[in-house]
């Protein structure tokens, strides 16, 4: 797929990818609310500021695609996926000096985007995705999608229901053609997996997978590793016990980090999970631009699940001060979704993510996990014998 393009094809693709954004004269000079598709084919409203925001985000990721450009032609072509490199943490006994230094310089690099252009191959090696997909034959995943075809389940009755819901008025998934693809990744993997089946929120992160990936088998094998190995067991089984867990876990992190805002909240009694069941069942994918939830992504598939801890304290930490003048639950609602979907410039939130919020282990957040998850089965237990008991009583 790739091995066909030189490098100055490739770089030449790249470049034509990221127009420069003009608003008009009479916007510029008005202030008024411009509409305009970016990137990825998503219409994206904001004022004449945002635009500037936006095309100095285009400038950073030229200059970033440069930068690998010129990391390959030193280091050589894929450097970036040798087993010693891509595999993220490994033992040091086994790491030379220079693999090392490159597993280093991957890192950071990552941090500050990788280019579209290259996002697709690199997402697919370094997730584990590749070695997840040479595990089985060739033909698994169009087997898969002809096994499957014309039958019906509560899984593939609710994806018929989500399809024209997931990103209405998206040039390319908002058509006949988009939903059918999505429909195959997302019933696809709802036959691969029965225990998760098809959750609501799936649908949106399955299709920001095609619009990266390309092609519907590499979507479909990036949400098999996402989900079988990125992030936490359980997050969209039955009962989402998973996702529970994740948000207790991210309330005691609010309450360390970031102890004011968590304070104000509990006496205005709002409930976190309001706003961050969404981020983290979608990945941000409904909530941040299209850009921005990419570069997270792209620590995602890299640096695994604890990045979503990152971001979504730092959403709350760049906003304190307004959040702590709030007096009413809407509007800390309000506050968070006016951010979140101005948050063009990926990164100034990942700089408050890292820099400002401190680092979390994963080995930390796994003790979290295991601590709260005694206390999420025993709830999740007692709402099922209460809704059983309601059954009885209607009987």
């Amino acid at each position: 797929m790739y091995g066909t393009q030189s490098k100055r094809d490739l770089a030449l693709e790249f470049q034509s990818q990221i127009p420069i954004l003009r608003p008009s004269i009479h916007s510029r000079r008005a202030n008024l609310t411009v509409k305009f598709q970016d990137l990825y084919g998503f219409t994206v409203e904001g004022n004449v500021d945002d635009v500037n925001v936006l095309n100095e985000v285009r400038e950073k990721v030229r200059e970033q695609g440069r930068v690998w450009w010129a990391l390959e032609a030193s280091k050589g072509a894929n450097w970036y996926l040798q087993p010693e490199v891509s595999n993220g943490i490994v033992l040091k006994s086994s790491l030379k000096i220079s693999a090392l230094a490159n597993a280093i310089t991957l890192k950071k690099l990552i941090r500050k985007g990788i280019p579209p252009v290259l996002r697709p191959k690199v997402w697919f090696s370094l997730s584990g995705a590749a070695k997840k997909k040479s595990t089985v034959p060739e033909s698994y995943y169009n087997d898969l999608s002809k096994a499957v075809e014309g039958k019906v389940t509560p899984a593939t009755r609710q994806i018929d229901h989500d399809l024209p819901r997931t990103f209405p008025g998206h040039s390319w998934l908002d058509t006949p053609e988009g939903h059918a693809a999505l429909r195959r990744v997302l019933v696809g993997y709802s036959f691969r997996d029965s225990d998760v089946g098809y959750c609501q929120g799936l649908n949106y992160v399955a299709a920001l997978l095609l619009l990266v990936m390309k092609t519907e088998e590499d979507a479909f094998w990036m949400l098999a590793v996402l989900l079988e190995n990125v992030l936490v067991n359980d997050c969209y089984t039955t009962n989402l016990s998973g996702c529970h867990v994740e948000q207790r876990v991210f309330k005691d992190l609010l309450t360390k980090k970031c102890p004011r805002i968590a304070a104000h909240l509990e006496a205005l009694e709002f409930d976190v999970s309001l706003v961050a069941t969404e981020w983290f069942l979608c990945l941000f994918s409904k909530s941040l631009p299209s850009e921005t939830t990419l570069r997270v992504w792209d620590i995602l598939f890299y640096e695994g699940a604890k990045v979503l801890f990152h971001v979504a304290l730092a959403i709350f930490k760049m906003k304190e001060d307004e959040l702590l003048l709030t007096h009413h639950v809407g509007d800390v609602i309000n506050i968070l979704q006016r951010t979140t979907h101005h948050l063009f410039d990926p990164d100034d939130l990942l700089t408050v993510a890292f820099d400002k919020i401190g680092s979390m282990t994963t080995t930390t957040l796994s003790k979290q996990r295991k601590k709260q998850e005694p206390a999420v089965m025993a709830e999740l237990d007692q709402r099922l014998r209460r809704l059983n008991s309601l059954k009885v009583e209607d009987k």
